[in-house]
């Protein structure tokens, strides 16, 4: 997809507006022509000996309905005719408006649902890598840019066209050599504006760009606000926003100099092309080459085509503006999605899960997981142990296909899990991370979130196996307690809470906690993995913990390191063998399989 193809994609949705408008511009430019024809009407012919300038028809006309001679014995209708012109005019300006603006707010509103649409289907690798604070601004602002331009300058620059066709077919039958010397600057300020076409293009890319780095860094300090004051940041934010927002404004200014500079050099020529116009009509006039009704005309025509003329230099600046806009778009709508599998299979997936030689890396050449190979029994629990690094994230993100394996294979129940649906597996396997993101709504609703009609009972039930019934009875309104905008109300331990009752609310065939029990105590740690234990055998389970009392009782450990398996087995296996696992162990006091023992108070 190109910009271009984009904005004719656009226009073309919203074409019964654009015409309407189109229209409704004829009208209004044909109002405006007339005003000066009348007026020569009346001072050549009714005010002076010469012809009229009305057509036949539109005389016999008037002669019919009032008599031969009414018009030019009541002179006062020539100011009702221009009164009425200027009310065509207001309401054809107003219905233009107001189409183009139904048409632009579509666009716009269309634009903001693909973007939306486009993001959600993205993978999970560009989520990763893009910078917030950008993609926003690509969603508004860029998106309120092309609103403007579809808004004011498309169907000005039909406007434009209109008036310079219609001035010319006006003024060369009255005198073809002083139209052409009227209009002589006309040709230099097109030109001017082409140049500054490219002028504003260029500086405008640098403005949004400029604008997009302070969104990001605004995005980023108002989400890490809790980090920010606690390591005494605040300072160095705010210059670090400072210096943002200065860039911006410079940018801005930048862009702001070189309009100035158009509108200010085109007015001049404008006033320049009115006055030798004046000149030459009067001059021309004195020596009775044109009436003075001609005068008027060819004046008026030409102070007429100025605005328009210099207006087109703003829709090629807007339109410069809108190039770089569309552009910022399609760079987002060209990313790959994640591709659609018509023919992916939905199996039940509470079979064994297989990784057979497994090979992940975010960059080919450094890969994350080496030759990882395990099987894991259906309803067993599987606990992952490893240092910062090591892959433990990676080897379950690749559960939920988030990536894809340069090498080797993952089965679950035989089936390959390239060939599973990827939105069924998504559903069917519940993913609780250590850091819990929640929504700026009640506890009720967080934890409700991933069914559509969730009861009440259901809801107790998933916070009870969550150890968060107690705390949420506790708060000030229960279940229906604000949690702030990410759960900043919350503490960690409570926000891990309410993120595992909301994976829970699924029917699970696996659950993955990555070191989503590190912000708990470990008596509730322990109450959780009973009421886990207790559960549904069916479901497949993977923790990844550095506590040795959260890893001791599942059924299978594997500690990683450097991306491959070192060692597996159970905690009693384990702990006699020499590595990691006994090193931790004997660190955690050799017993931390205890829950009672070294209570941990929740932050």
């Amino acid at each position: 997809m190109t910009a271009s193809r984009l904005l004719k994609t656009l226009l073309r949705q919203n074409a019964r507006y654009y015409i309407l408008a189109l229209i409704f511009t004829i009208f209004r430019t044909m109002a405006q022509f007339a005003t000066p024809a009348i007026l020569a009407e009346l001072i050549d012919h009714h005010l002076g000996d010469g012809p009229s300038r009305f057509p036949a028809l539109l005389n016999r006309g008037f002669d019919r309905l009032f008599g031969p001679g009414y018009l030019g014995q009541n002179l006062w209708l020539f100011g009702v005719m221009i009164v009425l012109i200027s009310i065509i005019s207001g309401v054809a300006f107003y219905f233009r408006g107001t189409l183009t603006t139904k048409g632009s707010q579509n666009a716009a509103q269309h634009l903001r649902n693909r973007m939306y649409d486009h993001i959600q289907h993205l993978p999970f690798d560009y989520h990763v890598k893009v910078e917030t604070g950008d993609l926003l601004q690509r969603c508004t602002s860029d998106i309120d840019t092309i609103r403007r331009f579809l808004s004011d300058q498309v169907v000005s620059l039909l406007y434009s066209f209109f008036m310079v066709i219609i001035a010319l077919a006006l003024m060369l039958p009255i005198n073809p050599g002083i139209t052409l010397l009227s209009l002589s600057i006309t040709p230099v300020i097109f030109l001017f504006s082409m140049y500054f076409f490219r002028l504003v293009s260029q500086s405008f890319r640098k403005s949004d760009e400029a604008e997009a780095v302070m969104s990001t860094v605004l995005q980023e300090n108002l989400t890490g606000v809790r980090v920010v004051r606690a390591f005494g940041q605040a300072q160095s934010e705010i210059e670090k926003f400072e210096a943002a927002s200065r860039e911006h404004r410079k940018r801005g200014f930048k862009v702001a100099s070189v309009e100035a500079v158009y509108w200010g050099l085109s007015g001049s020529m404008g006033n320049l092309q009115i006055v030798i116009s004046m000149l030459v009509t009067i001059l021309a006039a004195l020596r009775g080459t044109i009436t003075i009704g001609d005068m008027v005309l060819l004046t008026s025509y030409t102070s007429m085509l100025m605005w328009p003329i210099r207006q087109l230099g703003r829709v090629l600046t807007d339109s410069g503006k809108t190039r770089v806009a569309l552009n910022r778009l399609v760079e987002v709508l060209n990313t790959k999605t994640e591709p659609e599998e018509p023919d992916a299979l939905k199996p039940v997936l509470q079979g064994d899960i297989v990784f057979d030689h497994v090979t992940f890396g975010y960059e080919s050449s450094r890969p994350v997981l080496q030759d990882v190979s395990f099987t894991v029994q259906p309803g067993q629990t599987v606990a992952i142990l490893g240092p910062t690094g090591s892959g433990k994230s990676s080897l379950v993100h690749l559960l939920q296909r988030l990536y894809a394996p340069q090498g080797g294979q993952i089965r679950i129940g035989g089936v390959p899990l390239e060939k599973i649906d990827r939105n069924y597996l998504r559903q069917r396997v519940g993913l609780v991370l250590q850091d819990s993101f929640l929504y700026s709504k009640t506890i009720r609703e967080n934890i409700a979130i991933t069914t559509a009609q969730a009861d009440q009972p259901h809801i107790d039930h998933a916070a009870q196996i969550a150890s968060a019934i107690d705390f949420i009875q506790k708060s000030e309104k229960g279940y229906d307690t604000m949690v702030g905008e990410r759960g900043v109300t919350l503490s960690g331990g409570q926000k891990q809470r309410i993120a595992i009752a909301r994976t829970l609310m699924k029917d699970n065939d696996i659950l993955i906690f990555d070191d989503s029990l590190s912000a708990v105590d470990t008596r509730t740690d322990a109450q959780i993995r009973d009421a886990l234990l207790s559960g549904d055998r069916r479901t497949t389970t993977f923790i990844i913990s550095h506590r040795i009392s959260t890893l001791s009782r599942a059924d299978l450990i594997l500690v990683l390191e450097d991306g491959r398996i070192t060692a597996s087995g159970q905690h009693a296996d384990l702990i006699k063998q020499p590595g990691l696992y006994r090193r931790i162990y004997e660190i955690q006091g050799g017993s931390d399989a205890s829950p009672a023992r070294h209570e941990e108070v929740t932050a």
